[in-house]
């Protein structure tokens, strides 16, 4: 018999092979992306310290339904008000092993629109 892998393992696998080539600096820390089914997350980290710098989250922010667009906008909106609160501009994006796409496209634009560049 096979042994099937989950979708999470398969996730964990491409995060892996995406960090082998980004990683966050002082200068240039790298923000991080994790969603599950209920909430949205994402926070600022300086690889070299292995410090976090900023978070939010949708349970943070206490929103109704946490795990929609609409919440990744206000996490995204909500972390580069606060990264531009720290003095952080520029910042590497990690989409955390998933596709570019929904919750984690909507979170990377509204951080680009709020004045985050990546």
């Amino acid at each position: 018999m096979y042994k099937t892998r989950s979708r999470n393992a398969d996730r964990i696998r491409r995060h892996v092979r995406v960090r082998q080539k980004i990683s966050g600096t002082a200068e240039c820390p790298r923000l991080n992306v994790f969603r599950s089914n209920a909430n949205i997350q994402a926070q600022i980290i300086d690889d070299v310290k292995g410090v976090t710098l900023v978070s939010a989250s949708s349970m943070q922010l206490k929103l109704e339904n946490g795990g929609n667009v609409e919440a990744a906008k206000a996490v995204g909106t909500e972390l580069a008000k606060r990264a531009l609160e720290k003095n952080i501009k520029a910042v590497v994006f990690d989409r955390g092993g998933y596709i570019y796409h929904g919750r984690v496209k909507a979170l990377a634009d509204a951080a680009r629109e709020a004045g985050l560049e990546f």
